[in-house]
């Protein structure tokens, strides 16, 4: 059910160096992905704001602008980011080699990394990876997914997603991957800039393909709301990355009569963007590093979207909270403790705090205004038991409300991040 006009392939380079650490462990995976429109497309893009960014999302940043591409590059394995003037120098020469390859102009070429932080790119390799990639590059469903491999560094299993919809008469499809599982809390905005009206929402990288007909400035309106309420509303470990980014591609195949903001037709293809971007987000989530339990927490009674944002964000990722969710422990104490120090409005004697089956709207309040409820523990345990809840904070100082997607803390998290020197340098990343 891909959309049509599209190639993909993924190959081997050994970008990372087999033998180099955990993240080489998976042997000979995939690791250069591309992905190709037969014609050229409108493209929008959302990238981290961490003031620590990779080259190429500098690269991806100046060329987003220009509201045209054909083809995505993507490598694991390294990030090519804190790697300075050479970083650049390479980030742009993978789209040269592309774009001499293909036979296109290099400003619809875009490059995406993710890995290691600090080492520069294994350059020979990655030539070698482009120039097999190219003569590998199909429209089945097997190149699609040596791609999504390729794509994956902590990754357990691949992320992807297609939908299909009616456009204008005509039937028009998105489809999506991902990848991410540690380094996790996106806050991602178009330009990389930081925006000040909100808190800020391994890298999360997602590429998103379309034949829908729209252009660029309405491309990036669709994509701005659905990564609003996506991937910015995740987190595994509060770690905004050097790297995040999701990028679109429409090549207009499908022949659609292209739409404006206030048509039907924006609504539809809206519609399926979000549900796209929500689905890719929350696989993110479940295949974080070392998680056991995945918490939906739903701030609501919020005085300003700010508050509720700011609440949302302390309580999903306070250690003390994310490990009492590990154990099974409806440790109430933790939450509103977490609420209390938190940049948000809080008044103590106004709080409830309760819990949900995932996506249900039957609550067993744990707190009802600032003092414990008669649920039992019991009841309290049995609630926050599997693997996926809803955690409902109720601030009763307004109408304002915000979610956050977030995940449990383990053992296995720490264990898999704390490093494999065994002699060697440790790196970032």
């Amino acid at each position: 059910m891909a959309p049509q006009g599209f190639l993909a392939s993924g190959v081997f380079c050994d970008i990372k160096r087999l033998g180099t650490g955990k993240g080489s462990n998976k042997g000979q995976k995939r690791d250069l992905a591309l992905i190709v429109s037969e014609v050229p497309a409108t493209v929008a893009g959302m990238f981290t704001t961490n003031q620590v960014c990779a080259a190429p999302v500098k690269v991806c940043v100046e060329r987003v602008k220009k509201g045209v591409a054909q083809v995505l590059v993507i490598n694991s394995g390294n990030a090519n980011a804190c790697t300075g003037k050479q970083g650049l120098k390479d980030a742009r020469e993978m789209t040269a080699l592309l774009a001499r390859e293909l036979h296109m102009p290099v400003e619809h070429v875009l490059v995406g990394s993710t890995g290691r932080i600090g080492v520069t790119m294994p350059m020979n390799n990655v030539r070698a990876g482009i120039s097999e990639a190219v003569t590998l590059l199909d429209n089945s469903t097997e190149s699609a997914d040596h791609a999504v491999e390729a794509i994956m560094t902590s990754d357990t299993r691949p992320k992807q997603i297609a939908v299909e919809f009616r456009l204008g008469g005509k039937t028009a499809r998105i489809g999506g991957i991902c990848k991410g599982a540690g380094m996790i809390q996106p806050g991602m905005s178009a330009t990389g800039a930081r925006p000040a009206a909100l808190p800020l929402h391994a890298t999360m990288l997602s590429f998103i393909t379309t034949d829908a007909a729209i252009d660029a400035k309405i491309l990036q309106t669709a994509l701005r709301e659905a990564v609003a309420n996506s991937f910015n509303r995740i987190t595994v470990d509060g770690d905004m990355s050097t790297n995040d980014t999701v990028l679109v591609l429409a090549n207009g195949l499908v022949g659609n009569k292209k739409f404006g903001i206030r048509d039907s037709g924006f609504g539809i293809f809206q519609a399926a963007l979000n549900h796209v971007c929500i689905e890719l987000a929350k696989m993110i989530v479940r295949d974080g590093e070392g998680v056991h339990r995945i918490v939906t927490v739903r701030v609501n009674g919020a005085k300003t979207i700010q508050d509720a944002d700011a609440a949302a964000r302390a309580v999903a990722n306070s250690p003390l909270v994310k490990t009492s969710w590990h154990g099974g422990d409806p440790n109430w104490g933790r939450i509103i403790d977490a609420l209390g120090y938190s940049p948000a409005k809080i008044v103590e004697e106004k709080v409830d705090i309760g819990y949900s089956a995932s996506g249900r709207k039957k609550i067993l309040w744990s707190l009802k205004r600032g003092q414990p409820t008669k649920a039992t523990f019991k009841e309290l345990c049995d609630a926050v038991a599997p693997k996926e809840f809803d955690l409902h904070i109720n601030l009763n100082l307004g109408k304002a409300g915000a979610v956050m997607y977030a995940a449990d803390l383990t053992e296995e998290y720490v264990d898999f991040n704390k490093g494999d020197v065994g002699g060697r340098t440790s790196l970032g990343g």
